[in-house]
């Protein structure tokens, strides 16, 4: 059981993400902001409202996830450094399967 920290603004996003990853087994804490350090073994970001900077600057493997629209997030977040930068389709539909390969 990993513990992943999953920053996500959407409420309703933030418990489906929460519900999905709890249910492979991880212990999973959400929050809607990024803190400056996080003790945790992989983070999940919303990049919509979470600066990939940030989030790329933290230690553990990251997912960021955005809007399949947002070309300029994704690109931002490849530059940064976000270790796996997906759509949140894809993020819907495969978290476990993606968490488990960052682990």
């Amino acid at each position: 059981m990993a513990q992943i920290f999953a920053c996500v603004a959407d409420l309703m996003l933030a418990s489906r993400v929460k519900e999905i990853l709890g249910s492979s087994g991880h212990e999973v804490t959400v929050s809607g902001a990024l803190p400056q350090s996080v003790e945790a073994d992989l983070i999940v970001c919303d990049l919509d409202s979470t600066d990939p900077v940030a989030v790329a600057s933290l230690a553990p493997p990251s997912i960021g996830f955005y809007s399949h629209t947002d070309v300029e997030t994704r690109r931002r977040a490849l530059e940064a450094g976000v270790d796996l930068v997906i759509p949140r389709s894809r993020m819907v539909r495969e978290l476990p399967q993606l968490a488990d390969g960052l682990l």
